[in-house]
């Protein structure tokens, strides 16, 4: 292929293959357990299939369909493990790789947006792209003056693809929401189709880079790369060298994975603090760890403007939760729009739907894992339980919901990594209005 495809017909039969594949082999699965093999090994070969089926398709796609399958990666921590095995190597895949387009493609690119003589701008010029994502890819090169950068070039129909994919992908959700019970992937879906259409506009990702570039100039624990050049469809960043998060997760020591986590969680807030921006697109492959110790983060296309910080209601209700207050919980609930006029609610049922929550800032130091990330889903999601029903009492206002879905990516994140953060350090150092709670209350 030449470029990304683009034709609906095309890409929506691709689309249309993961769900109609998935209950194929299903039925293939029935046909082996008549014939004699086990229920366990049956399910192990049909979740492999359809794992690599998946990145297959999703991959190849690139455009919005890539952008939902790196979506879903982040959330492969709440796996039950028996299930997580065939779906975490293809998964983690989406985070940081895709099939690339020919170099004939990115020349052309490169001509349109830089002039037919763009090799002058550079030095040198890789054609085998270092990385390809959902939206373009990025080659590594040396600027005239000498510099390393990296040269990100959108792929052509990019638009098109991420605005048919999004409409179609939803069958794809379906199949999500069996992985992780009670998981809706609705709501991020359509936050996603809402959000992702900014991407194209790689001035105002040039932008976001340049105001975060700018923020954390010189600062010890944190790398952003400059920038050096944009276009509509091209931008050149100085090139950040260091190891990708993804490798982390897979092979880090306790000490890297901790030193990680501590920094991925603090970025959340920094970046509203510093910048008033949110880097909203928590997977992996955006994250480094550089040679020299820092935390460095690439690509800023999608950010959620934030020129106050973070709502400071956000930690003041944290902070009543933390106490105990239940029923001034409710009532800043209420006064949010998490609870409506209308709704009725019990407060210590809602502190008991809660609690899990709050788990990682009721001591000093907490270690996110799978297992308690599992234990979380299971405690929200269980129809016998009491606060299952609390749960659907609650409202998502509109203002919080790239905050929601960008801090439920990155729990995913940091169960992956299974790192011990001192979380009542990083909130009370940068979370507006939060006061931990006294030790010797209550």
């Amino acid at each position: 292929m030449s470029d990304l495809p683009r034709k609906a017909l095309s890409r929506s039969v691709k689309l249309a293959s993961l769900p109609v594949g998935f209950a194929g082999r299903t039925a293939w699965g029935i046909g082996k357990r008549v014939g004699g093999k086990s229920a366990e090994v049956v399910a192990a070969e049909v979740q492999a299939r359809t794992a690599e089926q998946m990145f297959k398709v999703l991959g190849e796609l690139k455009g919005g369909a890539m952008k939902f399958g790196q979506a879903l990666s982040v959330f492969e921590a709440a796996l039950p493990e028996e299930m997580a095995g065939p779906y975490r190597a293809t998964l983690t895949k989406l985070q940081d790789a895709a099939p690339p387009m020919p170099a004939a493609t990115v020349h052309k690119v490169l001509a349109d947006q830089l002039g037919p003589r763009w090799r002058r701008s550079f030095a040198e010029f890789d054609d085998t792209p270092a990385a390809a994502a959902s939206v373009g890819q990025v080659h590594r090169a040396r600027w005239k003056d000498g510099r390393q950068v990296a040269v990100k070039v959108q792929y052509p129909g990019a638009g098109d693809a991420l605005i048919s994919d999004l409409n179609q992908v939803s069958r794809v959700a379906r199949m999500a929401t069996g992985w992780i019970p009670g998981l809706d992937m609705g709501p991020i879906l359509a936050e996603l189709k809402e959000r992702v259409a900014e991407e194209l506009d790689y001035g105002l990702e040039a932008e976001a880079q340049s105001r975060f570039a700018e923020a954390f100039a010189g600062d010890p624990d944190f790398a952003i790369p400059a920038v050096v050049l944009a276009t509509d469809r091209v931008i050149v960043s100085e090139w950040l060298e260091g190891v990708p998060l993804s490798r982390v997760i897979a092979s880090g020591t306790q000490e890297e994975r901790d030193a990680v986590a501590r920094r991925y969680a603090e970025l959340l807030l920094l970046g509203p603090q510093r910048v008033g921006l949110l880097h909203a697109d928590p997977h992996p492959g955006n994250f480094r760890t550089t040679p020299d110790g820092r935390f460095g983060v690439l690509d800023f296309g999608a950010v959620n403007r934030l020129p106050d910080g973070m709502p400071p209601e956000i930690g003041r209700l944290l902070s009543l939760a933390l106490a105990g207050q239940a029923e001034d919980v409710v009532e800043g609930l209420r006064e949010e729009g998490f609870i409506r006029s209308s709704v009725t609610i019990d407060p210590e049922g809602l502190l008991e739907y809660l609690s899990p929550f709050l788990a990682p800032a009721r001591t000093e130091t907490f270690r996110f894992t799978r297992a308690w990330m599992q234990e979380l889903f299971g405690h929200i999601n269980d129809p016998r339980k009491p606060q299952w029903s609390t749960g659907l009492k609650l409202n998502l206002p509109p203002e919080y919901l790239l905050i929601y879905r960008v801090w439920l990516g990155a729990l995913g994140v940091l169960c992956q990594l299974e790192g011990e953060v001192p979380v009542l350090e990083v909130f009370e150092a940068y979370l507006p209005e939060f006061t931990a709670p006294d030790p010797a209350a209550g």
